[in-house]
């Protein structure tokens, strides 16, 4: 019983330290990203930089693949457990008494954040590992110009409504999943009792903050390509 009570403790501790990792780089992502509303050529020079150095192509860009990998495992991973650990049935109780529908629907806003996710890489990461690797380009010039083509392919991205559309409901949802997931990490690494309200009113902000930022990009660069 001990162990499988300090594996379940091990499982729900690395789940929160991959959602904490998760959670930091989205605030540097989206940073990076507002600098496309406000300067063309800021966000340019930080997407090159991002791109082309080293360290973040080769030692942080795969830990934060892991890192995003591990999370939705780890994820299934602990629903399957507590669904498979529970004996007692709540169907005649009313669930949202004991708790919230974002704590109780993690599981499909997580599958839709996932479904995002790979249309994200298939939007930008695809084509850039492309043009840098098998290409062979790492000027990250437009072809013929000096000028980079980090912006410019941002804005055709957001062209169609369809993906704009697509990018504000998974972006909604992850603001529902954060809603619950940001508090539930902080929880698990013992930020309760005293530090409860102070972490669920930061992830109250956090959560709307952060979906609500990528949100303005996404729609600003449909209404101003």
């Amino acid at each position: 019983m001990s162990g499988f009570i300090s594996s379940s403790i091990a499982r729900k501790v690395a789940m929160a330290l991959s959602a904490l990792f998760l959670i930091f780089f989205l605030i540097i992502h989206l940073s990076v990203n507002l600098t496309s509303v406000f300067s063309e050529s800021l966000f340019n020079e930080l997407s090159h930089f991002m791109g082309t150095n080293p360290l973040v192509q080769f030692a942080l860009q795969p830990v934060l693949i892991f890192g995003v990998v591990f999370h939705f495992v780890m994820g299934f991973v602990l629903e399957l457990k507590n669904k498979k650990a529970s004996t007692v049935k709540y169907a005649k109780n009313n669930g949202a008494a004991n708790s919230s529908w974002s704590s109780r629907n993690m599981i499909y806003s997580g599958l839709v954040i996932l479904a995002f996710i790979v249309l994200h890489f298939i939007d930008f990461w695809f084509p850039e590992l492309n043009v840098k690797y098998i290409q062979g380009d790492m000027s990250g010039l437009l072809e013929g110009t000096q000028d980079f083509r980090y912006f410019e392919e941002l804005q055709h991205k957001f062209v169609p409504v369809w993906r704009v559309i697509a990018y504000v409901v998974a972006f909604a949802l992850l603001g529902v999943h954060l809603a619950h997931g940001f508090q539930s990490a902080f929880q698990s690494m013992g930020f309760n009792n005293k530090y409860t309200k102070t972490v669920k009113s930061l992830g109250n902000i956090y959560s709307i903050v952060i979906p609500l930022g990528f949100i303005i990009v996404a729609v600003f660069h449909h209404l101003n390509h």
